[in-house]
């Protein structure tokens, strides 16, 4: 089953990404994931918030 999260992108817009192919998350300032795929998403949640998220899915 996949581990699916709410994020929200930087104009409000939800979005659900699975954690299991997110391979690095970024503060630069904002906070960007890279996807497995290579794809980069921005959005407002910080890398601390993303972390708990993940870790207390599991």
């Amino acid at each position: 089953m996949s581990n699916l999260m709410m994020l929200t992108k930087l104009d409000t817009r939800k979005i659900l990404i699975n954690a299991d192919l997110i391979e690095t998350v970024e503060a630069t300032p904002d906070t960007v994931i890279i996807m497995m795929s290579g794809r980069k998403l921005i959005v407002k949640e910080k890398p601390e918030e993303i972390f708990q998220i993940i870790s207390t899915s599991k």
